[in-house]
């Protein structure tokens, strides 16, 4: 028997152990990138009224001025984000903008149709267990060029080129629902249970979003950007 399966260290403590490890080497890194002027929110609450607030600037075109090269060397030596964004590859959606953040405050993961992949849970774990992410917002938009293939491909059975027909079976669980439903306005509706469906995903990975969810050290919530507008409504 190995020394470790005879110890009986759970993988748990493994876990717990290795993330350690990780964000000792960081504390120095992520102390000086908090002096910085965006500094981390202390709470999952206080990070979403940070996101919701500069987003409501961004709507009323009243963003805050920036010297982006201020700051440049100090953020070189580490990063402190206070939130994390899952959002689409779309080119219309900038989380930066639409949350009126600079460079440092947001840890963004995107793919199209702004679904869970491995690397990309791998990669939001990382920025909750080791940068101090206090909110995951899963950030889907209107009239998403994904979510209205996968519509349209569960409707026809369209056959993609490429990989694209990848997007449509990682995104089929959460839409497919919604179109047993035949609502109204289907597209907007799909956007929107494709949110909920990946919210759900990320509260609920193990082993480390789901126990920094359930001791409410993090927040994992969904929005849904619209284009015309910039507004970002929670879901």
């Amino acid at each position: 028997m190995c020394q470790t399966c005879s110890s009986g260290v759970s993988r748990r403590n493994l876990v717990a152990g290795g993330l350690g490890l990780l964000a000792a080497a960081s504390l120095p890194l992520a102390a000086q990138a908090q002096t910085q002027a965006n500094a981390p929110s202390d709470t999952p609450d206080a990070a979403l009224d940070k996101l919701m607030q500069g987003n409501e600037r961004y709507i009323a075109g009243q963003m805050r001025e920036r010297d982006f090269s201020a700051g440049r060397a100090a953020r070189a030596e580490g990063q402190a984000p206070f939130a994390a964004i899952l959002g689409c590859a779309d080119s219309r959606v900038a989380p930066e903008l639409a949350f009126d953040q600079g460079p440092g405050s947001l840890f963004v993961v995107r793919v199209a149709g702004n679904f869970v992949t491995q690397d990309g849970l791998a990669s939001l774990e990382y920025g909750a267990a080791v940068l101090g992410t206090k909110v995951i917002m899963v950030l889907g938009h209107s009239n998403c060029g994904a979510v209205n293939a996968t519509v349209a491909a569960l409707q026809k059975g369209n056959d993609l080129p490429g990989h694209i027909g990848d997007l449509v079976r990682a995104m089929k669980p959460g839409i497919e629902p919604v179109l047993q439903k035949k609502e109204d306005d289907l597209r907007h509706q799909a956007v929107i249970a494709n949110v909920q469906a990946n919210v759900r995903q990320l509260q609920e990975s193990k082993p480390i979003l789901a126990d920094m969810v359930s001791s409410k050290k993090l927040r994992v919530v969904g929005g849904v950007y619209d284009l015309a507008s910039g507004k970002v409504v929670l879901i």
